[in-house]
């Protein structure tokens, strides 16, 4: 109960310590000798003093000792065995608690050999007994031992001596501190002597052991002393033989401590595990010429079953004539699957920790005892992970399952879109984590991430339907081997909510205007005019307005731009249009496309200045695209167009020149000309566009008037919107702004910053932009302090070092209403107070 439990089974102790308590801790193991000391348990002392550390799946771990292992106390019949515990919540064991557990176990009667092998150690134990006649004799005196082994007085009275190990190719002795440096444990008691071999030990051999021989073929082999030639399907056992002498008054006794264990001997066919354990074994057989089974039992962690167990777990166990077999079903009642990694992939093995006991009389020994303790695990088996989505529409929520997966296996973290985040932190970015347990001790995951998460990809599949894909990795541990591995999850559900984005149209006297309303599927789709990627760069290019909040597109386009298309053309209207498509942002697939159409005045291609200088734009029609408006004339076929695009060609002359007619009459004067297009080498036009200008006919008339103070204009009040913008410029120029993507703009105190404020809405002609205050702050909030006025009502601040300066604006291509900007030079400074710069 508690921490710690503990069970006995003949010779062996198990103490398991409770995987509850000792879950998410770091610990230290300590062995109490009898003095009280606390030693801590390595691999190096397990093996040389009788410990085995064994882990489960369910993170439970058992502690083995042997009777005679180094640190036990045997008095009559008892052996007792302390352990400690220090556990921590720290790697480095700071403020670790306590825990110690001393367990006893009786053994009654010890046969002359007793041999076990546990996983990490062979260890054999053999009577020690000394004939009468020894006994009876007198003791010589010390100095006589010392005269002929000097080395013999570092040993006790009743001590072992020195260990030879009998090897193929010579025989090699080693004395008792020699043999425990080498990691050999050794001991004797007042009935026993005692041999401990790691697998590791130099001396130990491999050696193949068949099991079709027959018992009178190995007695005889056994009684010449010989090994047998064995064929390659022999079961191979790690062999040590050795003899060990020990002092006994004046006399030397020698003991034959040969110990085998078996390294193989299992096989995995349909779904069982067969075990098969020879009976007869060379090294322990040698000398002998008789032969008799006494015993087997055989159970699963240190516990002896039944038949009756045996036969409901389905267990078979077989004591054939040459070997004995067990059989066990792969999943049976005993064992545990744990998680296993191969190459990457996921897979389960089942292990089985089985124990077989066999007792035999020979006339060499008498009764010998064979304790085999084997940890079976069966070859790599991949898993496959099952990922359920069930979504939660009414909540929002895609609820997706993954798993199951087996006690040992813990998550740790998730991959959000490249971001790793550990389990309890992902609430933080929308996930829910919860464990399912079942009752056989596997466990799932479920994930709940709402439908609006960020890291939920949504994509518009057709119709009205949206897909929601959640991919995310997650990462697992497991214990105790502490290797990690990741299951990719990608699940996928479709939905019925998808609200495809519309528009509205319309027109003033000088513009088109498409404003979409988006839906909730354009988010990543791109505006497109034909192939060309409208961008803000490129809308600024070509002179168009381009707006985005977020939830609407506006896009306003001068009805002579190069993306009108013209469609029909009379007298008394011009039909132009402009067509916008939406398209994916990664497959550029064509998603939703809109226009805006409108009738314009064909005024609006012609100016007739006063001056006498006419401004005529010809326009090509949908139909004549093979038209190069570049090659567009007048009648003069050297007057060529001053401005091209792909639909339009524009020409500046005079009145008087170009080839242009007039005629007058008694009111007007009209002036007359032709833009035309000749294919080489023809002369009749493929394009004729005729147009005139009318200017009223001079006349003198004498007028009279009369000074009168006219009444102050009136003002009408009004609302309506009005647009308006704020840019920084790079150069005085004033022909390239700094983009988004370009702030933070780095100067220094002095350079000159270009600002230019442009009303953009509405496009009036008798609207005057007029500035008024403009004051500079320290941070992002107009209201701020301290702040510093550029203009005071209109006019430079007479407190400035350098004073701001205006710059005129004349008309241009982008510039249509020069009154409706303003450009003003304003020099770098930073806000001061007392000697302290408040910012770079």
């Amino acid at each position: 109960t508690g921490p710690m439990s503990s069970e006995c089974l003949g010779n062996l102790l198990r103490i398991t310590l409770s995987a509850e308590y000792f879950e998410d801790k770091y610990f230290s193991l300590f062995v109490v000798d009898q003095s009280g000391t606390a030693w801590e348990l390595d691999e190096a002392m397990a093996a040389q003093c009788g410990y085995t550390v064994t882990y489960t799946t369910w993170r439970s771990i058992q502690f083995h000792a042997s009777a005679l292992s180094c640190h036990s106390h045997l008095e009559k019949d008892v052996f007792t065995v302390t352990i400690q515990i220090r556990a921590s919540h720290t790697p480095d064991l700071s403020n670790a608690t306590t825990h110690q557990k001393s367990a006893s176990c009786h053994y009654g009667q010890w046969s002359p050999r007793e041999i076990i092998c546990e996983s990490n150690y062979m260890e054999v134990s053999v009577r020690r007994e000394v004939p009468q006649t020894i006994k009876d004799f007198v003791r010589d005196l010390p100095e006589d031992w010392t005269l002929v082994f000097p080395e013999a007085k570092l040993q006790a009275e009743d001590s072992i001596w020195q260990i030879v190990f009998h090897q193929p190719e010579e025989k090699r002795a080693l004395l008792v501190s020699n043999a425990w440096s080498a990691g050999y444990g050794l001991n004797t008691t007042d009935s026993r002597v005692l041999l401990r071999v790691p697998y590791t030990a130099a001396q130990v051999q491999l050696l193949k052991v068949g099991v079709l021989l027959l018992a009178q073929q190995a007695a005889r082999l056994c009684r010449s002393n010989q090994m047998p030639s064995l064929q390659d399907q022999g079961i191979t056992f790690s062999v040590l033989r050795s003899s060990t002498l020990y002092k006994y008054q004046w006399v030397i006794l020698m003991v034959d401590t040969a110990v085998a264990c078996p390294v193989d001997g299992v096989d995995y066919t349909n779904k069982t595990i067969t075990w098969t354990v020879p009976k007869y074994i060379p090294p322990l057989s040698a000398g002998m010429t008789s032969f008799k089974d006494v015993l087997v039992e055989a159970g699963v962690d240190l516990r002896k079953l039944s038949a009756k167990e045996m036969a409901s777990r389905k267990y078979v166990l077989l004591n054939g004539l040459k070997a004995i077999t067990m059989k066990i079903p792969i999943g049976a009642e005993g064992g545990y699957f744990k998680t296993s990694l191969s190459n990457g992939q996921l897979g389960v093995k089942y292990t089985i920790n089985l124990f077989l006991k066999h007792q035999w009389e020979d006339n060499k020994w008498g009764l010998t005892k064979h304790t085999i303790i084997k940890k079976i695990e069966t070859p790599f088996e991949q898993a496959e992970v099952a990922i359920t989505n069930n979504l939660n529409l009414s909540a929002g929520l895609m609820n997706v399952t993954v798993g199951t997966f087996l006690p040992d296996a813990e998550l740790v973290n998730l991959t959000i879109e490249g971001v790793v985040v550990a389990v309890p932190e992902a609430v933080q970015h929308g996930y829910l984590i919860h464990r399912t347990r079942y009752a056989n001790g596997s466990k799932a995951y479920v994930i709940q991430v709402p439908l609006d998460a960020p890291s939920v990809k949504k994509e518009y599949m057709g119709e009205d339907m949206r897909a929601y894909t959640l991919n995310v990795t997650l990462t697992f541990i497991t214990y105790p081997s502490s290797e990690t591995f990741v299951v990719p999850v990608i699940a996928l559900s479709a939905v019925r909510d998808a609200v495809l984005p519309s528009a509205t149209g319309f027109c003033d006297g000088r513009n088109l205007h498409l404003i979409i309303t988006r839906g909730n599927v354009d988010q990543n789709w791109l505006p497109f005019v034909s192939d060309w990627h409208l961008t803000q760069e490129a809308a600024q290019k070509y002179n168009y307005v381009l707006r985005d909040n977020g939830t609407h597109l506006a896009i306003s386009v001068p009805f002579l731009s190069a993306h009108v298309s013209y469609e029909g053309f009379h007298t008394s209207a011009i039909k132009a249009s402009f067509y916008l498509t939406l398209k994916d942002d990664i497959t550029l697939a064509q998603r939703r496309d809109f226009s805006v159409s409108c009738v314009f005045p064909p005024s609006e291609l012609i100016q007739c200045l006063p001056n006498g200088t006419v401004i005529i734009t010809a326009i090509k029609l949908v139909g004549g695209e093979d038209l190069d408006t570049a090659l567009f004339v007048l009648r003069d076929r050297q007057c060529k167009p001053s401005l091209v695009t792909e639909n339009t060609a524009t020409f500046k002359f005079n009145v008087n020149t170009c080839g242009t007619s007039r005629k007058f009459n008694s009111t007007t004067m009209t002036y007359e000309n032709e833009v035309l297009y000749f294919r080489p080498g023809n002369d009749i036009p493929l394009y004729q566009l005729k147009f005139l200008c009318f200017y009223a006919v001079e006349q003198t008339a004498d007028v009279q008037y009369e000074s009168k103070k006219n009444p102050p204009p009136s003002m009408m009040p009004g609302s309506g919107c009005l647009a308006l913008s704020l840019k920084l410029f790079k150069e005085k120029s004033y022909s390239e702004p700094y983009q988004e993507s370009e702030y933070p703009v780095v100067k220094y105190l002095r350079e000159a910053l270009y600002f230019e404020v442009e009303l953009l809405q509405p496009k009036d002609a008798r609207l005057d932009l007029n500035l008024d205050d403009c004051w500079a702050t320290n941070s992002q909030s107009q209201d701020s302090l301290p702040q510093w006025h550029i203009l005071i009502e209109g006019c430079e601040n007479n407190k400035d070092s350098y004073t701001t300066v205006f710059h005129k604006v004349n008309y241009s291509l982008r510039v249509k209403f020069p009154q409706h900007l303003k450009r003003f030079e304003v020099r770098m400074f930073t806000f001061v107070q007392d000697t302290s710069l408040l910012q770079e």
